[in-house]
């Protein structure tokens, strides 16, 4: 019970046991104990209300990667009129889009987005250590000694934090690019670690998840839907099932331009992507299928 309901996007699987736990999930009219499981035909209530489960069995797993501008929130309960991510994504006709972790008001970049909830917690839970690659701006000159102490470790009011990986990536004058990796999804994160140093942040950008790169071209607001293949070699590096489709689903990004570069990355491939630039066309997502999540 609780992989379907995951899947569908009602809850993840932690959460359903606790709504097990509770009392608040019945199945043909009797309470649901850990373990039940559902077959054709049963009537299962949550909080009181019928739940429609059966079409999350047939339901295809879709994940779109959504270049966030800055401004946005990704929330469904927004505040003080500011614009949420969620109101910008295709409609789903059933379940509803899970956001895989979160990028703050003043960060722009990939954010990925998937129907499939087991999906999106394989890729957030902690133990599957999966790296997040950051392009940064940084005002100010940054020496050796403070870089070896971001990747040795910062101490910060909720523990200690460190950058798995720090390369310089070029700027003039008093401002400094850099790509920084981390596998944590701590709450504003690198930010954080670069002021614990006392350095300004000026631009931040996230540029890959995993193996998945944000695409060359995809503009602020734009979508690109995995394709089948990619699809398939996201849930490989995630340890789920690869699935079969009735049809193949193509690309639906938001814009009019064609795909024009490899989908898969090299081995070990970095972005080289900054939020200044700005190209004309959509290129399809690099991804690098032999990056792994850690044990």
């Amino acid at each position: 019970m609780q992989k379907v309901l995951a899947r569908g996007g009602v809850g993840s699987r932690r959460e359903v046991e606790r709504w097990i736990t509770e009392g608040l999930l019945t199945l043909n009219g009797q309470p649901v104990s850990l373990g039940d499981r559902l077959k054709a035909g049963d009537n299962l209530i949550l909080k009181g209300r019928p739940l429609k489960w059966e079409k999350f069995r047939v339901q295809p797993t879709r994940v779109l990667i959504y270049h966030k501008p800055t401004g946005e929130v990704v929330t469904r309960n927004a505040t003080e009129d500011r614009p949420v991510v969620f109101k910008k994504l295709p409609k789903l006709q059933t379940g509803r889009w899970i956001a895989v972790g979160r990028l703050d008001i003043n960060t722009q970049g990939l954010l990925l987005l998937t129907n499939n909830g087991e999906l999106a917690n394989r890729l957030m839970h902690p133990s599957s250590e999966i790296d997040r690659e950051y392009a940064v701006r940084i005002l100010g000159e940054v020496s050796d000694d403070n870089l070896a102490q971001l990747k040795k470790g910062v101490q910060l009011e909720d523990g200690v934090a460190k950058f798995d990986d720090i390369q310089f990536n070029g700027g003039e004058g008093a401002n400094r690019w850099y790509h920084v990796t981390v596998k944590e999804g701590r709450n504003r994160l690198v930010r954080r670690l670069w002021e614990a140093l006392e350095f300004q942040v000026s631009r931040l950008m996230r540029v890959r998840y995993g193996p998945i790169f944000l695409p060359d071209g995809l503009s602020a607001r734009q979508t690109h839907e995995l394709t089948t293949k990619e699809l398939d070699d996201l849930l490989t590096f995630v340890d789920l099932p690869r699935e079969r489709f009735e049809h193949g689903t193509k690309s639906r990004s938001q814009t009019q331009a064609k795909a024009k570069s490899k989908t898969f990355a090299k081995p070990g491939a970095r972005s080289d992507r900054r939020p200044a630039e700005r190209n004309s066309s959509v290129k399809k997502p690099r991804f690098d299928k032999n990056r792994r999540p850690r044990k």
